[in-house]
């Protein structure tokens, strides 16, 4: 029987908890209007929300929903600053209880972790195995089901406070993404299996601390039941071998496992690579003895820079920006052979100060 917490609720709408997590949520973002409105009644702010989470009456509000395309089309939705506050008050309190059950192949949104770090062991693992099963589940974020993650969360949170609260919040994303789900049923499933709440906002720290809580059976599959080598960033999944069969096999197994929590493996996505093939994996393009940048994100680089300089130039776009924007870039890129690069894009677009008024 896994251990349970209880009692968790009062240290979560405890004022010095909230104080920490608006703290958290701030930043990065402290420019932003919502924030700065938050910040500007901060104590009354802060004992309001402890108020309305300990006498029951918090509710989560509205999302604002946009879309990005890098590194696909995604939808991501912005809860309000108030809610973001309540969801690092929650993360705060439940991830320790969820983090040492985490396996060491798990590298996103986890402390000491990354997609550099992820790399690293991805790549680390292709020099010593000839065959590797790039492994991607579909609509991940728009298929996770309400039903399935709260049984995981009931198995190791027992305070009904704390999974109210956890299900006010996945209720206050239901329907966010149902434009970007198609229907998916599974053995036993009956015609109410389309009116099952589903999908967690991309955007939501919550959520991305739910993805890991909802793969970690697959974690344990691999590492536990199967012991095959494997690296996961959320939903990306890489599995390493010597034998093509094991590999066979170690997909049907987790088919089966992805069926029970409700998901699907991408059926093109998915496919087997040969050591020397290179695999895409966290925006790079992985090799034994190096490591490239994917080339869409050289080509989006390269748009984003075209529209900074004009920005720049326009006087619209301060310095400061400009190059908090290209370390971000270079960081990522350094960490990939890609020394020539880098300064063949940089010379080849170079920034000129913007024209003063005469």
């Amino acid at each position: 029987m896994p251990k349970s917490f209880n009692n968790l609720f009062p240290q979560i709408a405890s004022f010095a908890n909230l104080y920490a997590a608006w703290e958290a949520a701030r930043r990065g973002k402290r420019r932003r209007p919502s924030v700065a409105i938050f910040e500007r009644d901060l104590e009354h702010n802060l004992l309001q929300l402890e108020r309305r989470l300990l006498d029951g009456s918090y509710r989560p509000g509205r999302y604002r929903s946009f879309y990005i395309h890098e590194p696909k089309r995604r939808k991501i939705s912005a809860a309000p600053f108030r809610d973001r506050v309540v969801h690092h008050a929650l993360v705060r309190v439940i991830e320790p209880i969820f983090e040492v059950r985490f396996s060491s192949a798990s590298y996103a949104c986890r402390v000491g972790k990354g997609t550099h770090r992820a790399a690293d062991h991805a790549q680390t693992l292709l020099r010593r195995y000839r065959y590797l099963l790039k492994a991607d589940v579909a609509q991940f974020f728009p298929s996770i089901d309400h039903g399935v993650l709260d049984d995981m969360l009931a198995r190791h949170i027992a305070c009904h406070r704390t999974l109210d609260l956890c299900r006010r919040i996945m209720a206050s994303g239901d329907g966010i993404l149902a434009s970007e789900y198609r229907l998916q049923l599974f053995p036993g499933d009956d015609l109410f299996a389309a009116l099952r709440p589903r999908g967690l906002p991309i955007g939501n720290l919550t959520s991305q601390f739910w993805a890991n809580v909802y793969l970690n059976s697959v974690d344990t599959l691999l590492q536990r039941e199967l012991r095959m080598p494997h690296v996961r960033y959320c939903d990306d999944l890489l599995i390493f071998a010597d034998d093509k069969a094991r590999l066979w096999e170690a997909r049907t197994a987790l088919t089966e496992r992805m069926a029970k929590l409700r998901l699907t493996l991408h059926p093109v996505k998915t496919r087997l690579y040969r050591f020397d093939e290179g695999v895409e994996f966290v925006g790079y393009r992985l090799f034994r003895q190096q490591r490239r940048l994917r080339r869409t994100n050289v080509r989006q680089f390269v748009t984003r820079l075209r529209h900074q300089q004009q920005a720049y130039r326009a006087g619209t776009l301060s310095a400061e920006r400009v190059q908090a924007s290209l370390r971000s870039w270079i960081a990522h890129a350094s960490h990939a052979n890609t020394y020539r690069l880098r300064s063949r894009l940089l010379r080849a677009h170079p920034f000129t100060p913007p024209e003063r008024p005469r």
